[in-house]
């Protein structure tokens, strides 16, 4: 009986140490915007229980590196209202762009591409023990006359022009 259970440890050990263990995973991401072209966006996302006792035991600050994440790729000041172990909330001003054209006005939302986070990952040297999701399930980006553009697991979120109704 003793050995039965020690192969059963073992092998559930060996199963833990083989199976890559889930990091990151992006669950929705919401871009709203408003009529100068600033945006809100909240993102909602899982942490594995690695990342989040970094997160509790502040050896890692998610709003730092959403900060910079976005700093970077919009070259704007970003504003970073709240970031838990399962969300961000962050404000980006001219996210958008903005053109009155004989009374309409057209907005455009640049791309947005998570490929890069994914190509950084890999050059780590935990990269092949973990299995993070940087492509959100759901990506809404909502325009302020309540039109909305929807995503399904892109790892890119092409570029959504829309002329608001009057």
């Amino acid at each position: 009986m003793k050995r039965v259970y020690l192969l059963l440890v073992c092998l559930c050990l060996l199963a833990f140490a083989v199976m890559p263990a889930q990091a990151f995973t992006a669950k929705s991401l919401t871009v709203t915007l408003a009529p100068n072209g600033d945006a809100r966006i909240n993102m909602q996302y899982d942490l594995s229980f690695l990342e989040q006792s970094a997160v509790f035991f502040r050896m890692a600050d998610p709003a730092a590196e959403v900060k910079k994440a976005f700093d970077s790729n919009t070259n704007r000041p970003v504003t970073v209202n709240s970031v838990t172990s399962s969300s961000a909330d962050i404000v980006v001003p001219s996210f958008a762009g903005v053109t009155r054209i004989n009374g309409a006005m057209t907005m455009t939302s640049p791309s947005i591409s998570f490929a890069r986070a994914q190509e950084i990952l890999k050059n780590y040297w935990f990269a092949p023990l973990i299995s993070a999701d940087f492509a959100p399930q759901v990506t809404t980006v909502a325009f302020p006359d309540g039109y909305q553009a929807t995503f399904n697991n892109a790892i890119t979120i092409p570029s959504v022009t829309h002329t608001l109704s009057v």
